[in-house]
């Protein structure tokens, strides 16, 4: 299943079942255990949701791509300093 599809179901998914439990939640006046577990149900379902919004409007790309460059930046700069110090031992010979 692609990355994008996968979210969408997730997401979809969340939200259904904020659709249908949200309105047998009981949210009295006061601070019981029922509604506490409801309050933190919903926090944890919008959780969810959100995350699965972040992955598909690709918040994080730009900071991949970034991370990316620089890795490769360094893997090169490694590469160029081993390179010299092979052909300074081959001089010293």
């Amino acid at each position: 299943m692609l990355k994008g599809t996968r979210n969408i179901v997730g997401m979809a998914l969340a939200l259904g079942m904020m659709l249908y439990a949200v309105p047998r939640l009981d949210f009295g006046g006061s601070w019981t255990l029922a509604s506490v577990f409801g309050a933190g149900w919903i926090a944890f379902a919008l959780l969810v949701i959100a995350a699965h919004l972040h992955e598909l409007l690709g918040v994080e790309e730009e900071t991949k791509r970034e991370l990316l460059k620089i890795k490769r930046m360094k893997k090169w700069r490694l590469e160029q300093s081993l390179q010299g110090r092979r052909s300074l031992l081959q001089i010293k010979k």
